[in-house]
């Protein structure tokens, strides 16, 4: 290998004009008042896997975590990265074939497209295990979700991970995720597998809701930075545009 742009970082270098400015490591720069950029090991043929959350539960997010997955293979594919995209439910689904260059950019996007959700639920271990089975060779993966895994996300991340995946996170929600606006008797059915269930709410189970999605969220956030996995968190209301910006600001996709 050689140094240069790829997922494993190497050193640091002074920025110079004509560097890749996507590359300049941010916190270097507010700690040391220098503009230094990273340097990773350059690997041939980097294929990037994306996991899209396509479970009923991510319906009014899935045009929004859809931009965010074409506006990233976008990149990727104009940097000669290869890039394959799967739907993720109770398991993977095909959304492109593997696809390498720039030529094929408008294809993945038409076939992002017409993406649909499906499924009744999302087991992330499975689809991680699937991954596995169909793609022996190392990558970088990156699964665009609200994260609300019935089963978690410990087990398919750590599992992933175990197999020299570098990892990303692109954690996807809405205001309805946050809060809870339902008082008094109330039928809920789930979005997912269908279940009713009635409920009493009152304004303390309502706060008690709001806290857990907080303390949820937390945990994924601090089980992502014990690991060095990167995590970006938004909700639907923020720009999709503003996302990607976000992350070629602090260094691209690499932790």
């Amino acid at each position: 290998t050689q140094k240069g742009a790829g997922i494993t970082f190497a050193d640091y270098s002074e920025y110079a004009i004509g560097d890749d400015y996507r590359a300049i490591d941010w916190r270097v720069y507010a700690r040391l008042d220098s503009l230094m950029i990273k340097l990773f090991e350059l690997e041939e043929d980097i294929t990037i896997y994306f996991l899209l959350d396509s479970s009923k539960s991510m319906d009014s997010k899935f045009l929004y975590a859809r931009q965010l997955v074409a506006a990233l293979a976008y990149i990727a594919l104009h940097s000669m990265d290869k890039v394959v995209i799967y739907g993720m439910a109770e398991d993977l689904v095909p959304v492109t074939r593997p696809t390498l260059g720039r030529a094929k950019t408008l294809g993945v996007l038409q076939e992002l497209e017409q993406a649909q959700s499906f499924g009744s639920g999302t087991d992330f271990t499975a689809a991680a295990r699937r991954l596995r089975q169909w793609h022996k060779k190392p990558g970088m993966v990156i699964a665009v979700s609200d994260f609300f895994f019935p089963q978690g996300y410990a087990e398919g991340l750590k599992f992933l991970g175990w197999h020299r995946h570098d990892l990303f996170c692109i954690q996807v929600q809405d205001t309805e995720d946050r809060s809870c606006r339902l008082k008094g008797d109330v039928e809920l059915q789930c979005i997912e597998s269908g279940q009713l269930r009635k409920l009493t709410i009152t304004g303390a189970e309502a706060r008690a809701y709001e806290q857990a999605v907080v303390d949820w969220n937390e945990g994924l956030r601090r089980f992502c930075a014990a690991r060095g996995i990167g995590l970006v968190t938004t909700t639907t209301d923020v720009p999709f545009d503003e996302i990607v910006q976000g992350i070629l600001r602090r260094g691209g996709l690499v932790s």
